[in-house]
């Protein structure tokens, strides 16, 4: 099934990774939001859990290996056309993780990748739910 106009919404991760108190960016390389910023993540692929595929898309887009650790949240992302058609249906299931190897480079998806304080997230515009996901993020990591 094409993930344009899909007769079904499309199941994917999103990841707030972490590494000491800077969070991981990439710049998405493909629709939706091409060329905006936003936290890794993708598509499942058949037989894997949401936890794996968490830790697959973030090793693909960053090549970082990470430790998945909290579900943050599930977030409906809705992409209409101009006819008000749905266009893109993901059900995004996010989770925390923190860093445990790798050097950050842009993959399969992504065309950057950066470390980002949080204080530096205005300059990149992301998209309000991405910074709730990442606020509920810090939040967890802050009561330890």
């Amino acid at each position: 099934m094409s993930r344009e106009y899909p007769t079904r919404p499309f199941s994917a991760v999103g990841v707030v990774v972490w590494k000491d108190e800077k969070m991981l960016l990439i710049q998405r390389g493909k629709e939706p939001r091409k060329g905006q910023w936003s936290l890794p993540g993708g598509a499942h692929e058949v037989g894997e859990t949401t936890r794996e595929a968490a830790a697959r898309e973030v090793l693909e887009e960053t090549n970082l290996v990470v430790e998945v650790t909290d579900l943050l949240d599930v977030v409906d992302s809705i992409s209409l056309d101009d006819d008000g058609r749905v266009r893109m249906q993901y059900v995004l299931v996010d989770f925390g993780a923190e860093w445990k190897s790798g050097e950050a480079v842009a993959g399969s998806d992504a065309m950057d990748a950066r470390w980002v304080h949080p204080d530096e997230l205005p300059s990149y515009k992301l998209w309000s739910e991405t910074m709730r996901i990442i606020e509920k993020s810090a939040s967890l990591r802050e009561q330890g």
